[in-house]
């Protein structure tokens, strides 16, 4: 394979794994504020068990994270406003993985909380703090290229004219 072709096979590619990225974290976001959003008072508890705010900006992150996550997460997942919700979610997942990373290094034998519950585990159940660590910098590694790359196929902001900076990949067509 020349040189070309290599360059635009990558091209090629680019707008597809720019999709599966954005609807990975999407997905991820919308399951997880879905889990959390019928059970507020068990987000606030895990918030709360963080020990990274202060009661009352716990409280109103507790409550406000399950709505963000599906927001931005339909907004991926749909594909309008891209760019934007890809920031915010990676920033989201910079936090996830900040706040785990504090919780283990602080002593912390806490559920993250990530997909509802939360709080303090029982007694004989571990963390699984290098886990959720990975799995959000995985999702904010999507949602990063999601933010380099915007859009990719099957995204409103294409058809409604959004998308903003588009590639050539072959004669008339662009994504």
């Amino acid at each position: 394979m020349t040189a070309s072709q290599q360059a635009h096979s990558v091209r090629v590619a680019i707008p597809w794994v720019t999709t599966v990225a954005r609807l990975i974290l999407g997905v991820t976001l919308i399951v997880a504020g879905g889990l959390k959003i019928g059970s507020p008072a068990e987000s606030v508890v895990a918030v709360k068990a963080y020990q990274l705010l202060p009661d009352s900006v716990a409280t109103m992150v507790g409550y406000g994270l399950p709505i963000l996550e599906i927001v931005v997460g339909v907004l991926l997942v749909i594909g309008l406003l891209t760019r934007v919700a890809a920031v915010v979610g990676t920033l989201l997942m910079a936090a996830f993985v900040f706040g785990i990373a504090w919780a283990w290094a602080h002593g912390l034998r806490i559920d993250c909380g990530c997909f509802g519950g939360g709080g303090q585990l029982p007694g004989g159940q571990e963390p699984q703090y290098p886990l959720e660590i990975l799995r959000d910098f995985g999702l904010m590694l999507c949602g990063a290229w999601t933010v380099r790359f915007a859009s990719g196929r099957f995204a409103l902001d294409s058809a409604l004219g959004l998308a903003g900076r588009t590639y050539q990949v072959e004669e008339g067509e662009s994504y």
